[in-house]
């Protein structure tokens, strides 16, 4: 008889593709797989709460996975990290109901995205730093990152490629704060578009350096025309905070709406 499990994850995501699982190089999804597949002695699938891109990181992703393999969690824990590559690890694993579901059972979605301000490109934690040798106003952008939050089309910030069925979003905050040489975007939302967070940065950023006015987050969503918006951002500096579930799936306080 199969049983569900929810594991946390954190990764470094630049060696990967990314997470989701194809044939052109190394991806979490793969090595994740393949470690849980040993410690189960069977092939074992993982569902995420959201798949990052390649070069991206996360701090909590959640995944869940079936199994009939009578495993305790602090063996499903060890065993797995015993195979995993020192850029993943797995934080917690415990049993889930049934009908949990890592990506559908999520009702919002945290990312962070950290802005380096200096003249130098950084060498320490490069791979979680994006970097501007332009000083940006970190108060200006989040004055104009107020204008676009709640449900609304994102088009304006969404890629070409993205497969999502609708472009509309709950944008729960989008928060800029400056501490020292570092500003940082903290994004929640009940899910998102693909590559809407570093977008969404990319147009901020022009409004942090002057080039366009406070009101241009509000006109861009309005327009919904992807190609008047600002550049995309560096992969680099995002940061896949984890998703956030109801209290009666009964998941640690990290990954628990309050």
């Amino acid at each position: 008889m199969n049983m569900r499990y929810a594991m946390a994850l954190e990764y470094d995501g630049s060696p990967f593709m990314g997470w989701q699982k194809h044939h052109t190089g190394a991806t979490v999804q793969g090595e994740v797989e393949r470690a849980v597949s040993f410690v189960a002695d069977a092939p074992t699938e993982v569902v995420c709460s959201g798949r990052t891109d390649a070069r991206v990181s996360a701090r909590c992703q959640l995944v869940h996975f079936d199994s009939g393999a009578r495993r305790d969690p602090r063996a499903w824990l060890l065993g797995t990290n015993t195979q995993l590559p020192d850029a993943i690890r797995a934080l917690w694993v415990q049993p889930v109901a049934d009908d949990f579901h890592a990506r559908y059972s999520a009702r919002a979605r945290r990312y962070r995205y950290s802005l380096l301000i200096r003249p130098v490109k950084p060498a320490i934690n490069r791979q979680f730093l994006s970097w501007s040798r332009e000083e940006l106003d970190a108060a200006r952008m989040h004055e104009a990152a107020q204008h676009i939050l709640g449900e609304q089309d994102f088009s304006a910030f969404r890629t070409v490629h993205c497969q999502a069925k609708h472009p509309n979003r709950n944008l729960h905050r989008l928060d800029v704060s400056r501490a020292g040489d570092t500003i940082y975007f903290d994004v929640q939302a009940n899910a998102f578009l693909h590559h809407m967070v570093r977008n969404l940065v990319g147009s901020l950023m022009l409004i942090g350096k002057g080039e366009r006015p406070v009101e241009w987050m509000k006109t861009l969503l309005d327009g919904r025309d992807r190609t008047v918006a600002g550049p995309t951002a560096p992969a680099e500096g995002l940061m896949f905070l984890g998703a956030l579930y109801p209290p009666e799936w009964g998941l640690p306080a990290e990954v628990t709406l309050p």
